[in-house]
């Protein structure tokens, strides 16, 4: 973000032509040409006005009228060394020295001007240098002062999620999701949790929610989504996924990828009464169900998982919250996802498919 308009403006208006009475006539054409030149020839004209300027008020106005030559040629660390000796505002110099790169000189001027815009600058500083800490105590003390505005829980949440303060994260973007529960605000959200790394069930998880919030998009996501779940055994979702990317790959990998999901699919219907019988393979079944959106019976099958513990009692817990509600059992899908223990690798994901039920009731 750029904080030079305003700057610009109020520069212009001080940096008018001065009356002939007040500077001599050599000055005061030099800054009519540097007021109407650009570039190169308006920088040489300040140049001769300055050499021109006998008196102080014609080395002032020289000055200003440089900053406003600087400040439209982009030149704002010029353009602040001029305003800076004039005793300019310092909400004025902070914004110069922003753009001019000069963070420390833009902060500490930004310190003493106060107000929002300028502890908005100080929370971009911070997060332009790395020093997300800061950034993130800048970005609560704007929430504190101003409310809860989505462009600052935007920038939080960012921060906290450079900054590795996870929970933190989470926090804030259940409270823009809240605000805000749009296919674009999703896509921020669960973009970011796609870089994170996660166990193959998470990012199946990751993916269903994605495809459920309308953020899927990209071919390789679809293709991963895919892979994933013919995996996973919910080769009828693997089905689903493919048929719904389209041409998503005409590559030898894709086209088996493709044929093994509908072969396996016409299979996970017979198949899953016979492993749902057992708390051993109740798992499976469950996934085999799931992909064939028998949403009930996943549900039990996953049931009778978490009844027989091990390590597929997490995931079952994670997906049989999915399956409820996708078959809208919003409440119950509710109290499954908050089953999920918060040292398991699902808990993240299993929050944002909570997150993603408060939503619908």
């Amino acid at each position: 973000m750029k904080f030079a308009n305003l700057v610009l403006l109020a520069t212009a208006l001080t940096a008018a032509v001065p009356a002939a009475a007040a500077v001599s006539t050599a000055v005061g054409r030099q800054l009519s040409i540097a007021r109407n030149a650009s570039g190169a020839a308006a920088i040489t004209a300040i140049n001769n006005a300055r050499a021109a300027a006998r008196t102080p008020e014609e080395r002032t106005k020289v000055s200003q009228m440089a900053a406003y030559v600087y400040t439209k040629a982009g030149q704002y660390g010029r353009a602040a060394q001029e305003l800076e000796g004039l005793g300019a505002p310092p909400a004025q110099l902070a914004g110069l020295y922003y753009n001019a790169g000069n963070l420390d000189k833009a902060v500490s001027y930004a310190k003493r001007a106060g107000g929002e815009n300028m502890q908005i600058l100080i929370a971009q500083a911070a997060t332009k240098r790395g020093r997300y800490g800061e950034a993130v105590t800048a970005y609560n003390n704007l929430i504190k002062a101003n409310g809860p505005k989505a462009v600052y829980l935007e920038n939080l949440s960012g921060a906290q999620y450079k900054s590795g303060d996870k929970k933190g994260y989470l926090v804030t973007t259940t409270r823009l999701i809240r605000q805000d529960p749009t296919p674009a605000r999703w896509k921020a959200l669960l973009s970011n949790l796609r870089q994170t790394p996660m166990t193959p069930d998470a990012k199946l998880a990751l993916y269903r929610l994605m495809n459920q919030t309308g953020t899927l998009e990209r071919n390789e996501d679809y293709l991963e989504f895919a892979k994933l779940a013919l995996v996973a055994g919910q080769a009828g979702t693997a089905k689903e996924v493919l048929a719904k990317a389209g041409s998503v790959g005409t590559d030898a990998m894709s086209v088996r990828l493709a044929q093994a999901a509908n072969q396996r699919s016409a299979q996970a219907a017979a198949q899953a009464p016979r492993l749902a019988a057992s708390p051993a393979t109740a798992y499976e079944a469950g996934n085999a169900y799931l992909g064939i959106n028998n949403f009930g019976a996943a549900a039990a099958a996953y049931d009778k998982a978490i009844a027989g513990g091990g390590n597929n009692a997490d995931p079952a817990r994670l997906f049989k919250g999915i399956a409820q509600l996708r078959g809208g059992q919003i409440g119950p899908s509710k109290a499954s996802f908050a089953q999920v223990p918060e040292a398991s690798p699902l808990k993240d994901i299993a929050q944002m498919w909570g997150l993603y039920a408060s939503t619908k009731g």
